[in-house]
């Protein structure tokens, strides 16, 4: 690089950056550029990030054991081992010592007194007299006239000496006596630019960091120049606050109905069985009232709520048909039944209430909703017991099975699907009923997503007092959003990992 490029890339350093700069050598650690430079360690690094950045300098990192006092090395530096104080005591005797006074007069733990006896005897440092009496002997003289092994290696790691792995495998057998530690050692190379610029005499450039207030009023910024800014620079990627990624879908899902004219439906979580099941024509012995399929509200003792004042019309439908030309269930309806209350099964709920409160002049009308449901099933890949359905009805003297499937195949789309299709289907409340299929654009494949069709009169009349189309859907918004996410378990969606969380694209469909 030529003068002037070299001028211009100083020109863009950081202050941490020029401070480092005269100090850079091949092969210099962190440690010795600290010492160097008189900065800080976090400094440094910062620095040396930013240099490796510009193609001035190249990081390589290795793993470095290192030998640390334990709680019992650092005791042991000052009272000394405890096989020193051991035959310490026998020396001041000077006869034979039974092993309770030990025990008793030699400031040992007894599981220090028995260690010590291991080692000293591996030494000859001591023996058993016949009586059961110990004795210091010759070799244990020796040792405690001497600095053992030992006792140098703690030295030398307390005066920061380097001590290799290797010669410590007696002492790490010991319990509490020495830690290894693996250290991060950073190890810098200087690439050919930084070989060139680490000559430069930077110390004549004097450019201004930032702008502050002082020196606009002063005036002291004219005649010197400003420091470039890298924009190419590889910078931390930033996780900013967000809503969760379930919620931004939920949020588009709900424009797209209010876009196409539906209001939105509200109400609780907890309902009555009569507006989650008899409202909608399932009968009171269906399989999906049992305790293995529904959460009922209260373990032991029932929680039963209150029923509208026109149950009555429905306990009709369900026991012959009423005015609806069906001949209804045939059946005792029990009013306790469905006064129990469990958590929703379905938000189908919603629409039933909805249409309970309309009357014949407020049509055409169009409702929809994006809510949580439960069932009672088996968490795994693809069944979670709380989730979310899309919901929706139109109720229009005109409306047919065409317009049901152009509002599936437009929502589709606009969820990236690019066609959808209905088949045939069975549901106690709609008829005809229908599954919906969408095209999965990338597995080219038609995959299962809800349920729709067109209300029963057992459901219309007694609710909206007429005979008249609605269309209704029930759709799995978690099925629905997974392929967008790439998501091939349905219980990643909640797994509220923080990593996922942070990387996971906004929806931007």
């Amino acid at each position: 690089m030529n003068k002037s490029g070299l001028h211009l890339l100083v020109s863009s350093l950081h202050p941490l950056e020029r401070k480092l700069l005269p100090h850079l050598k091949q092969g210099a650690s962190v440690e010795e550029l600290c010492a160097a430079s008189g900065m800080q360690e976090v400094e440094v690094i910062r620095a040396i990030q930013w240099l490796s950045n510009k193609d001035i300098l190249q990081i390589t990192s290795k793993d470095v054991e290192s030998i640390e006092l334990d709680q019992n090395g650092k005791a042991y530096l000052q009272k000394g081992l405890p096989e020193r104080r051991f035959l310490t005591y026998l020396a001041r005797q000077k006869k034979p010592v039974p092993l309770h006074d030990l025990e008793q007069h030699a400031s040992l733990d007894p599981t220090e007194i028995q260690a010590c006896i291991g080692i000293l005897k591996r030494k000859n440092s001591i023996s058993f007299l016949p009586d059961k009496t110990i004795k210091m002997t010759k070799e244990g003289e020796t040792f405690l006239s001497t600095e053992s092994p030992e006792e140098r290696i703690l030295k030398d790691i307390h005066q920061g000496k380097a001590v290799a792995v290797s010669e410590c495998k007696g002492l790490l057998q010991r319990k509490n006596l020495i830690t290894v530690v693996i250290k991060k050692k950073r190890e810098i190379s200087l690439t050919k630019l930084g070989q060139e610029l680490a000559k430069e005499d930077i110390t004549g450039i004097n450019v201004i960091d930032r702008l502050t207030p002082t020196i606009i009023q002063e005036k002291t910024w004219e005649g010197r120049p400003f420091r470039r800014y890298d924009v190419k620079i590889n910078v931390p990627p930033i996780s900013g606050g967000r809503r969760h990624f379930v919620n931004q879908a939920t949020d588009y899902i709900k424009q797209i109905w209010l876009d196409l004219g539906f209001v939105e439906m509200t109400g609780n979580m907890a309902q009555t069985a009569f507006w989650d099941l008899d409202a909608l024509f399932v009968p009171q012995d269906h399989p999906a009232r049992a305790m293995q399929d529904t959460f009922y509200l209260g373990e032991k003792t029932p929680v039963y709520g209150d029923l509208p004042a026109a149950y009555r019309d429905i306990k009709t439908v369900h026991e012959s048909g009423g005015n609806t030309g069906s001949r209804g269930w045939q059946a005792p309806w029990n009013e306790e039944e469905a006064r129990r209350v469990l958590l929703r099964t379905h938000t189908t709920v919603l629409s039933a209430q909805t249409l309970a409160k309309l009357k014949k002049e407020d049509l055409p009308a169009k409702f929809f909703n994006v809510g949580r449901v439960f069932r009672n099933e088996a968490l795994d890949w693809k069944h979670l017991f709380e989730f979310h359905q899309v919901d929706g009805i139109v109720i229009d003297p005109d409306a047919n099975l065409k317009h049901l499937k152009g509002y599936l195949k437009l929502f589709f789309r606009k969820m990236g699907y690019p066609d959808a299709r209905i088949r045939p289907a069975h549901f106690p409340y709609t008829e005809p009923s229908c599954e919906v299929d969408v095209w999965h654009p990338v597995h080219k494949q038609w995959i299962e997503l809800g349920g729709a069709g067109i209300f029963r009169p057992e459901v219309v009349v007694p609710l909206l007092g007429i005979d008249v189309p609605v269309l209704a859907w029930g759709l799995g918004l978690e099925r629905i959003i997974s392929e967008y996410y790439q998501f091939t378990d349905l219980r990643e969606l909640y797994g509220n990992d923080i990593k996922k969380l942070r990387e996971i694209p906004l929806w931007m469909r």
